[in-house]
């Protein structure tokens, strides 16, 4: 049989179908042969007036084998003596029965009926696939070609040619076949080995710190092998990054030489293309046809926000831990926050409230490796800080070889280059490559920053273009995402204040969106976070945003609106730009509703939140809604802000809490359902029903409380600290790179 690589690299361009991989059944002869006459002659007809880009040879020899057999099956269908006579032959003794057809040719009809199929798939692969990954691929299919040889081999030596009533000339045909298919061999095709190696050298000179020629990149390109224009280098591009994307890890070659080729792909476009080509209408038009066909982008997109495992997130920054570490009392935290939190002074545990016996904290590598393998196997990008510990790196994605290092580098120096001096049209395009080039790799996140590109990206945001504003945005989005790039973008004179502006007045719903995404990546640095929130309407922008936006818009909002409330200096501004009222709405739309209800958690904790939260006539019915049909941990945020505006809301707010119909009841289930921190925050507010009962008359609906306050396993003396931790939201990664 073939070998199953063929379908196994065939299928991420094109499934194959069913009948690929089953041979027809319950068929009389005829109709047995005339549907290999059909497959075979389909197979001729699509392929035999092509010609492929790559393996000629290999394809022609194939297709002429298969006009031998049918040649071979249509003098059977037209012999009026063959069925006649294998009857004779037939062991079959059913009188009823419609095969004549002796078992031994029956089974190898059906087997040329498989090989038929699976030559199909890999001639349409041949001459449909991507140009570069054919010839990358090289020797590989040359190898899928010699397995179709060698079973055809087969096929004809256990051919029952002695029951057919064949004529000379069909005859000598067949035996021709069989002569030819024995003596066949592995045919690797000289030119396009040629070609293949002199691809690798181009790789090879970044590697050597030379640039190639120019000359020699457009013979080797346009002239050899036919990419034409912007557009053929592009498709070229998406294609390999979809090899990337699917790689396994037997296939050669490796995703760190392919990375190498894409930044040499990327490089060549640029180079030779230029930017003045308006691509607009063909971006525009691809950007739909992406949303509908789910395809690389959108694949790596994905959701907005993915739900992060809970264990992986960090109980102070509610975020993806990427350098996880273990304190004295063996809790876990991001490294970042654990560390300003010991730095601040406090020397208890965030999460149990325990006193740390030492302030040293260990790396966690078991978990990083977690959420390593985790962010590999849904295509997360994972940047670790620079000083953390690489003891994983047997689970993390191939680094950036030097050649692609070095071929990123000199296309960014010619995408800043446009930014600097080129049209609109060039500026543009470049935005939108750096956009690209930044989607992946810290590499390249920080040499375009370095080389300089956030001020000139910053001036398109200004731009009437409304596709330059939207790639210049999603670039600075992109490249957020390397830490040290936040501080650059903060640092650059009135940078903040352009993000802020595309996120208020933006000319496109995506360039709005990415503002927002962009604010949550900034504010991810606990510093930025009153910076953010003191900016000209950027938190009335993020509260319109989540009361009008799409889904995505929502999201990308609410979670922005949380990380500046876990800052405390942001509570009034939170309340004066009405976004106290918009989360508070937040919590009846569904998606969002678990973050909103953890932002008022948070912003409730303070005497003029709390005011603010209880005089939102909603609020209460809000909050036990998300208790009733949220998730665990919107429940938890829901019980957890409750609680909290018991405490700092006064005794009006107190009795509107106590009265809420249905309300009892939730928390008596939190009490044994909940997870760990919920059934904590139920049983105190419990105790703030025990406490109101001679006045509310609680214990006439509240009874049973004090079993399910024993269950919890809570005490008075085990109260919980006031931190952000307290508020679980389920977060993305620190930003999804568009």
């Amino acid at each position: 049989m073939a070998s199953a690589a063929i379908f196994s690299s065939m299928r991420r361009r094109r499934s194959p179908s069913l009948d690929a991989f089953l041979a027809p059944v319950d068929l009389t002869d005829v109709a047995l042969v005339e549907t290999l006459i059909a497959v075979a002659a389909d197979l001729i007809a699509s392929f035999s007036c092509k010609t492929p880009p790559f393996q000629r040879k290999n394809s022609r020899s194939l297709i002429r084998k298969a006009e031998v057999f049918v040649l071979l099956l249509e003098y059977l269908r037209d012999s009026s003596s063959t069925f006649a006579n294998n009857n004779n032959n037939s062991n079959n003794n059913n009188s009823n029965s419609n095969n004549n057809l002796s078992p031994t040719l029956i089974l190898c009809f059906k087997e040329l009926y498989l090989l038929f199929y699976r030559s199909k798939i890999l001639l349409d692969f041949c001459f449909n696939s991507s140009t570069l990954w054919l010839l990358l691929q090289n020797h590989s299919i040359s190898g899928h070609f010699h397995d179709l040889n060698q079973e055809i081999s087969t096929l004809l030596d256990v051919f029952p040619f002695q029951e057919l009533d064949l004529n000379p000339d069909v005859r000598e045909q067949a035996e021709l076949l069989q002569t030819q298919a024995k003596r066949s061999k592995l045919l690797i095709d000289q030119r396009d080995e040629v070609l293949r190696l002199e691809f690798y050298s181009f790789l090879d000179e970044f590697e050597r710190d030379m640039v190639p020629d120019p000359v020699e990149l457009y013979s080797f390109f346009v002239k050899r092998l036919g990419i034409q224009g912007a557009r053929g280098f592009r498709v070229e591009i998406e294609f390999l990054e979809e090899q990337i994307l699917n790689h396994e890890g037997d296939v050669e070659p490796t995703v760190s030489v392919l990375d190498g080729f894409v930044a040499l792909v990327r490089y060549s476009r640029f180079l030779l293309f230029g930017f003045e080509e308006d691509e607009e209408v063909e971006l525009r038009a691809g950007k739909q046809k992406k949303k509908q066909r789910k395809g690389l982008i959108n694949r790596e997109i994905g959701e907005t926000f993915i739900k992060v495992p809970k264990d992986f997130c960090c109980p102070i920054s509610l975020d993806l831990m990427m350098d996880p570490v273990i304190i004295s009392t063996g809790q876990t935290y991001d490294r970042a926050p654990i560390s300003r939190w010991i730095d601040e002074g406090h020397y208890t545990c965030p999460k149990t409230g325990q006193m740390l016996v030492h302030a040293r904290i260990v790396p966690n590598r078991a978990l990083r490796n977690l959420i390593m393998q985790w962010c590999i196997a849904h295509g997360i990008p994972y940047d670790p800080p620079e000083n953390a510990e690489s003891s994983a790196e047997a689970f993390a994605p191939a680094s950036a070889t030097k050649a692609a290092m070095e071929a990123n580098k000199a296309t960014a120096n010619l995408l800043i280059q446009q930014l600097l001096n080129g049209s609109l049209g060039a500026q543009t395009i470049a935005a939108r490559g750096i956009r690209l080039l930044a989607k992946t790799g810290r590499e390249n996140r920080a040499y375009v920053a370095e080389a300089g590109a956030i001020p000139h990206l910053k001036s398109l945001l200004f731009s009437s273009n409304a596709v330059a504003q939207e790639n210049s945005v999603t670039a600075i989005l992109n490249l957020s995402i390397f830490d040290k790039n936040k501080s650059r973008i903060m640092d650059d004179e009135d940078c903040l204040g352009s993000i802020v502006r595309v996120l208020r007045f933006g000319h496109t719903t995506e360039a709005r969106e990415n503002a927002a995404a962009t604010l949550f990546s900034l504010s991810a640095v606990h510093e930025y976070k009153k910076r953010i929130a003191d900016e000209d309407g950027a938190v009335e922008a993020l509260a319109s945003l989540l009361r009008d936006g799409t889904p995505r818009g929502k999201k990308d909002a609410v979670t922005a609106l949380f990380n500046l409330s876990t800052h405390i200096d942001n509570c009034a501004k939170m309340i004066k730009s009405g976004a106290v009222n918009t989360l508070v709405v937040a919590l009846g739309v569904e998606g969002v509703a678990e973050e909103a209800a953890g932002a008022l958690a948070l912003i409730v904790r303070q005497p003029m939140g709390a005011e603010a939260v209880g005089n939102e006539e909603t609020v209460v019915v809000g909050l036990v809604g998300v208790m009733r049909c949220g998730t665990p941990r919107g429940k938890e945020n829901a019980v957890a802000a409750l609680l909290e505006l018991c405490r700092s809301g006064g005794a009006a707010t107190t009795e509107r809490v106590v009265r809420a119909p249905t309300l009892a009841g939730l928390i008596q289930g939190l009490l044994f359902t909940g997870t760990k921190r919920a059934r904590r925050k139920a049983a105190s507010l419990a105790r703030v029903f025990l406490r109101c009962e001679n006045n509310y008359n609680a214990s006439l609906h509240f009874g049973g409380l004090g079993m399910g306050y024993s269950f919890a396993g809570n005490s008075a003396a085990n109260r919980e600290t006031s931190f952000a931790g307290d508020v679980s939201v389920p977060m993305s990664m620190s930003v999804q790179v568009l």
